[in-house]
C-alpha cells in the first residue's frame, strides 16, 4: 500500500514530466509558426531560384545550338 508521502512524490513526478512534455511540444509548435509565417519568402525564393534555373538552362541549350551550328 502506498503512503501518502509516497504518493504526493508519485504525483510530483508526472507533473514535473508533464511539464517538460508541454514545454517541448511549445518549442515545437513555435518552429512550425515561424516557418508558416515566412512561407511567402520562401515560396518567391523558390520560385526565383526556378526562374534562374530554368533561363540557365535554356541559354546554355541555346549556346550548344549555337556553337554546333557554326562548327
Amino acid at each position: 500500500m502506498t503512503t501518502p508521502e509516497q504518493l504526493k512524490k508519485e504525483i510530483e513526478a508526472e507533473r514535473e514530466q508533464l511539464a517538460a512534455s508541454v514545454e517541448h511540444l511549445r518549442g515545437e509548435l513555435g518552429v512550425a509558426a515561424k516557418l508558416k509565417a515566412k512561407l511567402p519568402l520562401f515560396a518567391a525564393g523558390a520560385a526565383a531560384t526556378g526562374f534562374v534555373v530554368a533561363g540557365g538552362v535554356g541559354a546554355f541549350a541555346r549556346y550548344l545550338a549555337r556553337r554546333s551550328r557554326e562548327l
